[in-house]
């Protein structure tokens, strides 16, 4: 068998992408959620596969506040640990909920969620922040910091507000509604100031992307406008007031684009937005939905215009609604969706926490189905879940679902070409022997930019057709280290097997082929050969 494997067209396997869901899954979505890949249903081989962490009100971490460190650490591990196991490649850890910091912060106090009282530092000291990302790229999981841009104090009657924080400092750039203060966002000092603190988090910690959620203006309250009048006077400049307020969001959505990309320029910027953008009926270009919110006509947030301007990196439109929902329908929306792309990352925010909570979400196959529809579209990468408590307790064996079939195997995850489309070096095998636990494989690059992050390691059978398309053959993804080495522990004596390694960058580029390593094992020999 011959060794030219740089020169093979690989197989790519893959379903044929079509324009509406409701019906692609015929049979499939009755059993797919629970029945492993077909080799015609591989799963893809770069997906992005995330949960949202929430601090606010300590929904998802820490479990209560004032826990002591060492107990914080030790529910983060497990935390990451748990969704590894459930095949997650990404968290979106919310570091900001409330004009305050999970992170020994220059502008903005300690968060009570953290310590209880808003300002106090963590005793004994560390940072959090700087811990939770070195933890999480341990496990080759990237690391998206969540920050609300505009809440400033969760509850106006119940909060912890420290002396030094924003709120008291810099009175005149809130406002209040309902139980909340927020900032507003038609003072121009407000931008800079939201997109200086970003800027400083971008600039210290080696975070993968700067995430905001849907809170930009506040959902209405019934009766109560946004009491935003005096700044609408002093700086409308002509425009009408729904108008004057996208106005005020696009452009900071627009500051913080620049200035990440000026900071760190593989940093990327991602938005998870309301799930409808406009009703039809209001504008042809929107979605075929009766939704009694929209982020354009009611948080007065274009999302769609900063995806297609390339203001953003990723798209997460939350879509906590069912299949066939009378009004916002989940086949309907995911279909719009993947039509408003533009080149760039779109992913699927699924409610989890909906799960058992009517009828149509008893259906343990309600997510599992979300998860597999979204894969029917080119321009859809992956799917986002709210919240990590949500699969405590593994309802309706959703935990058995994404462990078991639907992320059984691992998935790189996208590349961002249009920040960086470079490959590192690809790797090469150096040695491999038996031992007691299996068999030891190790490999070696000559990667001097330090671009290699990780390695893929594949693995064949003899007359298996070498497709590193196939992501049922990835053995596994292995951090960078000074001398890689991986003991594969399915390896049986008396078969043989071909390894293929790449190299993989921050960004996910993948490397040029190794050269293949051949294992022989027979009569109880066993034989390594290395290509040339």
């Amino acid at each position: 068998m011959g060794f030219a494997y740089r020169n093979f067209i690989f197989a790519v396997y893959g379903k044929p992408k079509q324009e509406m869901v409701k019906y692609i899954l015929t049979g499939l979505l009755l059993f797919g959620g629970l029945l492993p890949p077909t080799k015609a249903q591989l799963p893809p081989k770069r997906e992005f596969r995330a949960v949202w962490i929430s601090t606010i009100s300590n929904i998802d971490w820490p479990s209560r506040k004032g826990l002591p460190p060492e107990q914080q650490r030790e529910e983060f591990i497990d935390l990451l640990d748990f969704h590894q196991r459930n095949g997650m490649n990404a968290i979106i850890f919310q570091v900001r909920p409330a004009a305050d910091a999970f992170y020994p912060s220059p502008f903005e106090p300690w968060s009570e969620y953290l310590t209880g009282k808003q300002g106090q530092p963590p005793i004994p000291y560390y940072d959090p922040l700087e811990f939770m990302i070195t933890e999480t790229h341990k496990r080759g999981m990237e690391f998206h910091a969540w920050f609300n841009p505009y809440r400033a104090v969760a509850n106006i009657r119940g909060s912890s507000v420290a002396d030094n924080h924003i709120s008291r400092t810099r009175p005149q750039w809130f406002v209040t509604y309902g139980d909340k203060k927020y900032f507003d966002p038609g003072i121009p000092e407000v931008r800079s100031y939201v997109t200086e603190l970003i800027r400083d988090v971008v600039k210290r910690y080696d975070i993968d992307a700067v995430h905001f959620d849907d809170y930009f203006y506040p959902y209405r309250i019934p009766g109560r406008d946004f009491p935003d009048q005096g700044s609408y006077r002093l700086y409308n400049k002509g425009r009408g007031l729904d108008e004057w307020r996208r106005f005020n969001v696009d452009t900071i959505i627009q500051m913080l684009s620049s200035t990440i990309k000026e900071t760190k320029p593989w940093v990327k910027f991602g938005i998870s937005p309301f799930g409808v953008w406009r009703n039809q009926d209001k504008d042809f270009q929107g979605s075929p939905t009766r939704a009694g919110v929209t982020n354009y006509d009611d948080l007065y947030a274009d999302v769609i215009k900063w995806q297609r301007l390339g203001w953003i990196d990723y798209l997460t439109p939350q879509l906590y609604w069912e299949f066939g929902h009378r009004l916002v329908a989940y086949e309907v929306l995911v279909n719009w969706w993947s039509k408003h792309a533009y080149g760039r990352h779109m992913y699927i925010g699924h409610g989890t926490y909906r799960i058992g909570s009517s009828a149509a979400w008893r259906n343990p196959r309600e997510l599992p189905n979300q998860v597999l529809a979204t894969r029917a579209f080119q321009t859809i990468h992956g799917s986002v879940f709210f919240s990590s408590r949500s699969f405590n307790g593994n309802p309706l064996g959703i935990n058995d679902s994404l462990h078991n079939h639907l992320y059984r195997y691992p998935a790189l995850l996208p590349t961002s070409p249009w920040l960086d489309d470079v490959a590192p070096k690809a790797p090469y095998f150096t040695d491999a022997f038996e031992k007691a636990g299996g068999l030891e494989i190790r490999w070696a690059d000559d990667d001097t930019t330090q671009q290699t992050r990780s390695y893929v390691l594949y693995k064949f059978e003899e007359g298996q057709v070498v497709n590193v398309n196939d992501p049922t053959k990835i053995l596994s993804i292995v951090q960078q280290m000074p001398d890689p080495v991986f003991i594969d522990r399915s390896y049986i004596k008396g078969r043989n097997y071909i390894y293929i390694v790449t190299a993989l960058d921050r960004m996910h580029n993948e490397s040029m082929i190794s050269d293949p390593l051949r294992v022989e094992s027979a009569n109880g020999s066993v034989h390594f050969e290395f290509a040339p």
